[in-house]
């Protein structure tokens, strides 16, 4: 999963001792996000400070570890995420003439900024992600987001540093922070169960928001942009329709899905799937077991209560696709004591 945090201070108030502790403290507060390293990296002269809390799932070794430098030592990148065509990519940029210390998806994103910019490097990607991204030279931090929104960006203004971070608790790290409750965020999440970006449940702190990027400058000027819309997907989906019969509408829909389940099995550590017994996740199930010289790992949570409980749909779907199956029937108290654990219960 990996978690990133950190922040640009305009004033360049804090030395590097002082910004390389923050940027590690926020780091250390998503530990749960990335159990498996915590890294920083800061600079002085521009008050920007990127710490990150790594899981491991391509490249293993130290070259993946992050904050990451492009080999020119330009950009800076900490970030979640996967990109599923990095193959693609990076193939391409060998071909102009860029060299790889490692074999992560990090390293990918990060030589793409120093060929193609920021920009033209999301417009290339297949994948989930969020960065953030600082260019030395142009002394510019990006904060970007996938174009469904799928990995969290928070950011805002906390005692005059641009803070940003995965999860809003690594603002906690920060001495300053004082959160409030936005009253219009909360009424919103007890209406519709969550809250919609840009607004987050605390004022002054902000969800960047999907297919979206952020440009800080070391002054502390901010520019938005939209990089992506799916409104103008699905408007110039109905522009330009297929004229294909049903056959060949299902054929074509495999072929995508089997392509986009695929690129998902990529890792150099064991991968499973979550499985309820429902279309989607059975889909999902089948084709990586289609694609899968072995088993697949497939786990399903199951309740007492008969009428929340999927576990018997997805037993069922296990035994018939072959995969190895792992269920867990979890009681409320459990999932009670679960949050208390993590700090989500008081």
């Amino acid at each position: 999963m990996c978690g990133f945090a950190g922040f640009l201070d305009p004033k360049r108030r804090s030395g590097d001792n002082e910004l390389q502790a923050l940027a590690l403290s926020m780091a250390g507060a998503l530990r749960h996000r990335g159990p498996d390293a915590q890294g920083a990296w800061v600079d002085e002269g521009s008050g920007v400070a990127l710490g990150h809390a790594r899981l491991s799932i391509i490249d293993l070794s130290a070259a993946g570890a992050q904050p990451m430098h492009s080999a020119n030592g330009r950009f800076v990148l900490s970030y979640n995420g996967e990109i599923y065509n990095a193959g693609e990519l990076r193939a391409e940029l060998e071909r102009a003439g860029h060299t790889f210390r490692g074999h992560s998806d990090t390293e990918v994103l990060v030589e793409g900024f120093a060929e193609w910019g920021v920009c033209g490097t999301i417009e290339r990607t297949i994948g989930m992600f969020a960065f953030a991204a600082f260019d030395r030279k142009e002394r510019v931090l990006t904060l970007a987001r996938d174009r469904l929104g799928i990995k969290p960006v928070y950011w805002g203004r906390v005692d005059g540093r641009m803070v940003f971070a995965s999860e809003m608790k690594a603002f906690a790290a920060l001495p300053e922070f004082a959160p409030v409750i936005d009253r219009q965020a909360l009424a919103s999440y007890l209406c519709t169960g969550y809250v919609a970006a840009p607004a987050s449940i605390y004022k002054d702190i902000q969800k960047l928001e999907p297919g979206s990027l952020l440009e800080i400058r070391d002054d502390g000027e901010t520019r938005s942009e939209k990089y992506w819309s799916l409104l103008d997907v699905a408007t110039r989906g109905q522009a330009a329709l297929l004229d294909i019969n049903d056959e060949d509408a299902c054929e074509r829909l495999e072929t995508l899905l089997t392509d986009a389940v695929t690129r998902r099995m990529v890792a150099d550590v064991p991968l499973g799937v979550f499985l309820s017994g429902g279309i989607d996740s059975s889909t999902v199930t089948a084709l990586m077991q289609a694609n899968s010289p072995s088993p697949v790992k497939s786990f399903s949570i199951g309740f007492h209560e008969a009428d929340y409980n999927e576990a018997a749909q997805a037993k069922a779907v296990a035994a018939h696709l072959g995969t190895d199956h792992t269920e867990l029937y979890v009681t409320a108290e459990e999932a009670q004591d679960a949050c208390r654990a993590a700090g989500d219960l008081q």
